[in-house]
This record gives C-alpha cells, sequence and structure tokens, in this order.
C-alpha cells in the first residue's frame, strides 16, 4: 500500500528556490511521488510513497518557516498514484491571478464537516462549488452552484457577472481540498460581502468523515491522482483518466467509439487535429514499452 499525503499551507517563503533542492533531494532519496508546488505564498501538493518516507518528508515540510501547524489529509492506494516526481517553483500555490487576494490576512467561516449540512440547507445560504467543470460533472453537493468554469483563474470574472444573484445571502464554497476556497473567500470578503464560509478539509475530509446514510453529498470527488475519483470513506471510485484530455471518463465511456486509449475519449475527441492525435499515439507507443521493460515510469523534475 503507497500513504497518500495531500496537503498546502500558506505562510511566506522569502526565496522559494533555497527550498525546492532540499526538498527535491528527501523526495527523491524516500522514493516519493506526485507534486509539490512552492511559490512565496506558501507550498501545495500531494505526495504518495512508504510511509516512512512520507513521514520524513512532512517532518520536512513542517520545519520550513511558518510550517510548524500545517495540516494534511492522509489515504491509501494499492497501486503507485503517480508516474513521477515534480517539484516546482511557481507564482501561486493555486493560481488565481489577483494579485491582492491574501489568504494569510482572513478568510471565510470555515464550517467542521459535520456542521456542513445544516449550513447549505439554511434557506439564506447560496452554496457555490469552486471547481473546475470537469470535476463537478462527476459529483458535487446537492443544490449547489456549478460556475461552469474552466479553470479556477476564471472565478473572479464568473462572480463579478453574477453576484447579483446571491443578493442578501450568505456565501458557502467548498472545494476539493479547501485550498481554492482560502483564495475564494479572501477574494469575496474584498469585494464586500459579509458573511462567506467554507468547508474546513474540502470535499475529501467530508467523505472522510460524515458517514454516506447522512451525506449531501452526490456522485464522486474527481482526485489528481491515479485513483481519479473518490467516494464516501474515500474508497476508490470507478472512473478513470482519458490521458489525452486529462479528464474523468467511466469504464463505459472506452466503448465509445470516440475512445482510443491515450489518444482521444468523447470529450475531447473533436478537439485535436490528426496531428495531435498521431502525437498522443506515439506517446502512448513509448509509454507501452517502458511499461512492458519493467520500467517505474518516475522522472523528475526540476523546473521553475
Amino acid at each position: 500500500m503507497y500513504k497518500i499525503a495531500a496537503l498546502y499551507h500558506f505562510t511566506r517563503f522569502d526565496d522559494p528556490a533555497t527550498i525546492q533542492g532540499p526538498l527535491l533531494a528527501l523526495c527523491e532519496a524516500e522514493k516519493i511521488s506526485g507534486s509539490l508546488l512552492l511559490a512565496r505564498e506558501g507550498i501545495n501538493g500531494t505526495i504518495a510513497g512508504p510511509d516512512a518516507g512520507i513521514a520524513r518528508v512532512l517532518s520536512h515540510i513542517r520545519a520550513l518557516p511558518g510550517c510548524a501547524d500545517m495540516e494534511w489529509k492522509e489515504s491509501h492506494s494499492a497501486a503507485q498514484p503517480f508516474r513521477r516526481l515534480k517539484v516546482r517553483l511557481k507564482k501561486e500555490i493555486v493560481t488565481m491571478g489577483q494579485p491582492d487576494v491574501d489568504p494569510r490576512a482572513r478568510v471565510g467561516h470555515y464550517v467542521e464537516p459535520s456542521d456542513w449540512n445544516a449550513l447549505i440547507e439554511s434557506p439564506d445560504v447560496a452554496v457555490i462549488d469552486t471547481r473546475n467543470d470537469y470535476e463537478v460533472a462527476i459529483g458535487t453537493f446537492k443544490g449547489a452552484v456549478d460556475p461552469e468554469t474552466a479553470s479556477f483563474r476564471e472565478f473572479p470574472a464568473w462572480w463579478e457577472e453574477n453576484k447579483h444573484r446571491f443578493h442578501n445571502k450568505r456565501i458557502a464554497m467548498f472545494c476539493t481540498g479547501g485550498i481554492r476556497c482560502e483564495k475564494s473567500t479572501n477574494y469575496l470578503l474584498g469585494q464586500g460581502v459579509e458573511d462567506v464560509y467554507h468547508l474546513k478539509g474540502g470535499i475529501l475530509k467530508y467523505l472522510e468523515d460524515v458517514p454516506q446514510e447522512q451525506s449531501t453529498w452526490e456522485g464522486e470527488c474527481f482526485v489528481f491522482d491515479a485513483r481519479v475519483s473518490v467516494g464516501h470513506g474515500l474508497d476508490e471510485g470507478p472512473h478513470r483518466l482519458c490521458h489525452a484530455c486529462r479528464r474523468p471518463i467511466l469504464p463505459e465511456d472506452t466503448r465509445r467509439p470516440e475512445y482510443e486509449e491515450g489518444v482521444a475519449c468523447h470529450h475531447c475527441a473533436h478537439e485535436t487535429t490528426q496531428e495531435g492525435k498521431d502525437r498522443f499515439r506515439e506517446r502512448q507507443k513509448q509509454m507501452a514499452l517502458a511499461e512492458a521493460r519493467g520500467e517505474r515510469h518516475i522522472k523528475v523534475v526540476h523546473e521553475e
């Protein structure tokens, strides 16, 4: 079994580049895979590996400036959930494109999973899903508003166009693990919205803590690893990933005429040219050859 740790923490890193090298070396030494993002505003990522290795990496991160109280969520997978390791320098650890947004200054009211149902069932509360459209498509909370955004960067524009719909409403927002809501609640507070709430620990914590018979969650939750989706109890869901467009698909979708493994699915078959599909076919061929040779498919990426 591989332990999976999903983490984020907003803090001030004066020079993230000095953190990148030692963190990358430790992850490589401990046979950790996954992705970690470093920026001046903090750290974000999901990693997987042996229990002892994950513990050492988390201990290292918690020793970084301002990270002593960092929290994370753990789960397990029987298969290696990532093909490679990435430790990247970025401008933002979750991209919103709003330079004035600072979750370290203030965020909305945190709501524990056990209290979430009562909040979102209140008639004066509007519930907004801050995730991308392909994530919302496979599962969300009953009655939640879907902004239909392709990326989190689109959320501020969506809010500006739709804020009139939420006049005199309290706003409750949620996302996969909580990080997007740290920024979206700060953004709404900056826009003059007074009563803003978000689900502490995100959907993953809700699915872990709230019994299925009491849940208002419908469907599965998309996750950014080889499990693709999880359900209540964080049990692995039925979805797989189209490796061409990175959208979730169901097993029955692989029997549709548009599907070709690693090349296209019904979501993206019309979005790529024949030349693009040929490139995907060659990539899929090389991946199959490498797998047949027993290669681990873990590539360390050191980039800014």
